[in-house]
């Protein structure tokens, strides 16, 4: 067999376009299991090309999602953006410090990640969000929304409250502290050359 007629018998990788459509409907894992009768893991896998469904079940995706059968199959129509796409609370991923006392809720999406990413940032008094060198040129944007928050970048800190901004660059150690007696919170932006 010539490498041509073995890549023609690749079966297609539905994973991007159903992604895409179910994010262009703003639809859940959830929802779209729901709707097609297809477990949320199965539909995990096929997104991220983990796993190749049968027809029957690319049928069922098709219909839930209201497009052809041939459109989810070619993957070479992609739809265009909703005009406002919304992210429910419940449905925004954070990540806590080990210790519980720092908590970043991931606001950007994730496709951004490592260019521009934003974050909304609580910290529990005595706590602290260390970081180790982002890549050289990286710049932090810190506002403190509520409490107070210290800022090291390198051997410099800087006391901030409510409705201040600090700008500095992460291209070293630095951290963010709470050393006051009530939680703070904040909006943190990355931004990465």
């Amino acid at each position: 067999m010539s490498a041509n007629l073995s890549e023609s018998l690749e079966p297609p990788r539905v994973g991007a376009t159903l992604q895409s459509l179910r994010q262009a409907q703003g639809l859940s894992l959830d929802e779209l299991s729901r709707r097609a009768g297809v477990s949320k893991s199965m539909l995990s896998q096929i997104e991220r090309n983990q796993a190749n469904p049968t027809v029957a079940v690319v049928w069922r995706l098709a219909n839930a999602l209201r497009v052809e059968l041939s459109e989810l199959l070619s993957g070479a129509s992609k739809p265009a953006a909703p005009a406002i796409e919304t992210v429910a609370s419940h449905a925004t991923p954070s990540l806590a410090s080990p210790d519980g006392l720092c908590v970043l809720r991931i606001l950007g999406p994730i496709d951004l990640a490592g260019q521009f990413e934003w974050y909304e940032l609580t910290v529990q008094p005595g706590g602290a969000l260390e970081s180790a060198a982002h890549e050289p040129g990286s710049r932090e944007h810190l506002s403190v929304l509520g409490g107070e928050l210290e800022v090291s970048a390198g051997a410099i800190s800087q006391a901030l409250k409510a409705g201040e901004t600090a700008r500095y660059a992460v291209d070293g150690p630095h951290a963010i502290r709470n050393r006051g007696s009530e939680p703070a919170t904040a909006l943190l932006v990355v931004l990465h050359p």
